[in-house]
C-alpha cells in the first residue's frame, strides 16, 4: 500500500478527488499560523491516505488536477522505493536516495512559492 498525507486546504474550490481505492487513515487539524506562506491559511487539516500501489499513477494524475496552483501547495506519498510529490499539473517521481530526483522537486516547489521549511517531505 502506498501512503501519503494531503492538506485539505490545498484543494482547489469545488474539485473533488475520486480514485477507486484510496482510503482515509487519519484527519487531523493543526494551527501552523506560525509558519505558513501569506496566501496559505493558518489552521490545516492533514489527511494520512492510503491506496494500491498500482493507483499510484492514477492518484498522482488525479491530485495534479485538483490541486491549488496558487499558495505553494503540494501532496507527497511513498510507493515502494519511490517517492511522489505533487502539485498542480506537476508530478515528480524518483527513488528514495535520489538526491537529483528530489532536489528537481524542491527546487520546483521554490519556484512556485513553498516556503524552505515546507520542502521536508522524506524520501
Amino acid at each position: 500500500m502506498l501512503h501519503g498525507v494531503l492538506i485539505a486546504e490545498s484543494l482547489r474550490v469545488d474539485a473533488e478527488l475520486k480514485v477507486d481505492g484510496l482510503g482515509c487513515r487519519r484527519f487531523v487539524r493543526y494551527d501552523v499560523s506560525a509558519t505558513t506562506a501569506p496566501a496559505q491559511p493558518g489552521v490545516w487539516t492533514f489527511i494520512d491516505f492510503e491506496a494500491p500501489d498500482e493507483m499510484a499513477d492514477a492518484l498522482s494524475a488525479a491530485l495534479a488536477a485538483v490541486l491549488e496552483k496558487e499558495g505553494g501547495w503540494y501532496a507527497d506519498f511513498a510507493v515502494g522505493d519511490d517517492h511522489v510529490v505533487v502539485f498542480a499539473d506537476r508530478i515528480f517521481r524518483y527513488q528514495r536516495g535520489d538526491e537529483a530526483g528530489r532536489e528537481a522537486a524542491q527546487a520546483y516547489g521554490r519556484s512556485v512559492g513553498v516556503l524552505e521549511h515546507q520542502l521536508d517531505w522524506r524520501g
